[in-house]
């Protein structure tokens, strides 16, 4: 039985208000989202590991976060940590920065919309929330899902430490020979005709780079 891929994405809802937090959780759920709601900003960071009055998550725990979140939705205006407040907390740390985050609010006031967005958020909701603003909210799923593959693909996968030492070392080891090898070389191209730029090896597929690569050689 194939599963709807949307199910997989994560949304955390932060809102004071019971209706509101039942309103979003309904249109989530109505979309195949997961989702998991809290009534403060301080409960979604104590969910997603970081304390309130902490701006850095430390990078040494790799189980760091409780849950894994691809979207995060606030309201504005909650006691005690607005929701620009919770904004500037997730953006600062290393490890939730790259979450998509959505503010909303009753209120239309264009400087507090401004500063939200030059904060980094993603959108900005007018209450109540409408199901056709969830259809914005996919690209910006699809992104934070993007993103938690990318870092979990590194962390699986480094890049080896030591490549660049080691291309270094084997071009020192055969710089001696391939000045007595070079005559040769030519020598055999020019027999069969060949230039030497016609018998490079691609190692990218960026024409720019082998050209530029001809010519400093």
């Amino acid at each position: 039985m194939a599963v709807d891929p949307e199910a997989q994405f994560h949304v955390l809802a932060v809102d004071d208000s019971l209706i509101d937090r039942k309103l979003i959780e309904r249109l989530l759920k109505t979309s195949s989202y997961q989702v998991t709601t809290v009534d403060s900003g301080s409960k979604a960071l104590e969910l997603l590991g970081l304390s309130e009055d902490q701006h850095i998550s430390s990078p040494s725990s790799p189980d760091k976060n409780e849950i894994e979140v691809n979207l995060i939705i606030t309201d504005y205006c909650m006691p005690g940590m607005t929701g620009y407040d919770l904004l500037k907390k997730i953006k600062g740390s290393s490890s939730l920065k790259d979450i998509p985050v959505v503010i909303m609010s009753s209120e239309n006031v264009p400087s507090r919309i401004d500063r939200c967005l030059e904060g980094g958020a993603e959108e900005f909701f007018l209450k109540p929330l409408q199901l056709s603003d969830l259809i914005r909210l996919r690209p910006y799923m699809l992104k934070g899902g993007k993103l938690k593959e990318q870092q979990q693909h590194h962390h699986h996968h480094p890049s080896p430490p030591h490549q660049e030492t080691n291309g270094a070392i084997s071009s020192s080891s055969s710089s001696s020979s391939s000045n007595t090898s070079r005559s040769n070389k030519r020598k055999a191209m020019d027999e069969e005709g060949l230039s030497p730029e016609k018998t490079r090896p691609r190692f990218s597929g960026s024409s720019l780079a082998l050209a530029s690569y001809q010519e400093t050689t």
